[in-house]
């Protein structure tokens, strides 16, 4: 056991140097071989353990994300590994393989219009190149659909078979593309402006750097992500995600035909309130058809963490905010939000556990509404914590309301 400890620090050890190299300048292609024989020792599925566990022990993700970069430039001079599940026709992998190409495409094309536009200072981009340029970015912004599932319906599976390093690596990586897409939307906002000396800047600075991120992804999840979670995901675990692929928004390409896994007969489900059956509390008492509608009723979104810091329940309220799907359930609810805003997420779960809170709210503006989101400590009667319930609301029209209405107004509210 020991000489297995001391191999696993010594691979550790060799990463770690590996990443120094990166950081002090040294070229991807340059550490290829070595990193090879790496891989060759011990295989993805206990190199992304190696890169979780440097994250944990304090090596910064920006760091590990170069080695991924070493990886993918390793991948790149190889065929992309091929597995049955990404060649069926319906498969979330093979819609997610599709989508990539589709994304390969789109990002062909929008280079094609950044090379039409004029380089010369003075020279004005003209309307119709604008309006070339505007249309490719509208349909590269679909990849913001496209990394929410892989957020929330294919990262779980991963953080359930222990392997959190590459999730949280390319979550970081999305919020990164994501950035630069909202800067290059609003210098859209005032293209007529620009000429071909400061288009050009922005070109190199912002949107080249933004496509080769996205180009490079897509390998990545071709070649790394796809085998990976193929391994741990089971069939009905993928009928799961693909009875929820069309809940999140728009789509860079349809499934082609609907998948219908072959599952394996399961044990009798464990014994479950009816939906008729009456639940009594303190209060009152609800059958659970009533429950679930009461929930889903609320005019706010809310989730429910508990004490292990898993998510045990969210509502499917008509217009949630925050895109949810139900494969977050039994996750840590850490891994259940982008990289960048972690340590705010334990903040608030720390104080609310600890006593420090019994509450901790923040407001934000999203795309001209005003989001109130709030974090509240759920205790025993004994003061025994039990949990963080969180509850979003969209409370524009409330900050909105003056004087007083004691009538009951014309038009039914939800008829407009």
């Amino acid at each position: 056991m020991s000489e297995l400890l001391d191999n696993r620090r010594y691979r550790m050890n060799r990463l770690k140097a590996m990443i120094m190299r990166l950081h002090e300048g040294e070229s991807p292609e340059a550490l290829k071989v070595e990193f090879q024989s790496i891989l060759d020792e011990v295989g993805p599925g206990e190199l992304s353990a190696l890169e979780t566990q440097l994250m944990d022990e304090g090596l910064p993700q920006v760091e590990v994300q170069r080695m991924c970069d070493v990886h993918a430039a390793l991948l790149g001079d190889m065929r992309p590994p091929e597995f049955q599940a990404a060649e069926i026709s319906g498969h979330p992998l093979n819609t997610l393989k599709r989508e990539n190409t589709r994304l390969r495409e789109i990002v062909g094309e929008y280079r094609s219009v950044l090379s039409s536009l004029p380089k010369a200072a003075g020279k004005p981009l003209g309307d119709e190149r604008i309006a070339a340029w505007r249309k490719v970015h509208e349909q590269l912004g679909l990849v913001e659909y496209h990394y929410q599932r892989k957020e929330l319906l294919i990262f779980p599976y991963l953080e359930k078979a222990g392997i959190a390093g590459p999730p949280r690596v390319m979550w970081g990586v999305h919020d990164e593309i994501r950035e630069r897409l909202k800067a290059v939307s609003e210098l859209l906002e005032s293209a007529a402006d620009l000429d071909g000396a400061e288009m050009a800047l922005v070109r190199d600075a912002v949107i080249l750097p933004m496509l080769d991120q996205i180009e490079s992804m897509t390998e990545k999840e071709d070649r790394i992500l796809a085998p990976m979670v193929a391994e741990h995901a089971s069939d009905g675990d993928w009928a799961e995600v693909a009875g929820q692929w069309r809940d999140l928004g728009p789509m860079l390409v349809e499934p082609q035909g609907v998948w219908l896994p072959v599952l394996a007969a399961s044990p009798p489900p464990a014994a479950q309130v009816g939906p008729q059956e009456a639940i009594r509390m303190p209060s009152g008492h609800l059958n659970l058809e009533e429950l679930v509608a009461v929930l889903n009723t609320l005019p706010m979104d809310v989730t429910f963490v508990d004490a292990d810091d898993r998510v045990g329940f969210f509502s499917e309220g008509r217009d949630r905010i925050f895109a949810r799907s139900r494969t977050i359930i039994g996750r840590r609810v850490q891994d259940c939000h982008p990289p960048k805003s972690l340590h705010i997420v334990e903040q608030v779960v720390d104080d609310l556990r600890s006593g420090r809170r019994d509450v901790a709210e923040f407001w934000i503006q999203m795309e001209g509404r005003f989001i109130h989101i709030r974090y509240f400590a759920v205790r025993s009667r004994e003061g025994r914590y039990l949990g963080t319930l969180e509850v979003t609301q969209d409370v524009t029209g409330i900050r909105s309301l003056e004087g007083e209405r004691r009538l009951l107004d014309e038009t039914p509210a939800g008829r407009e």
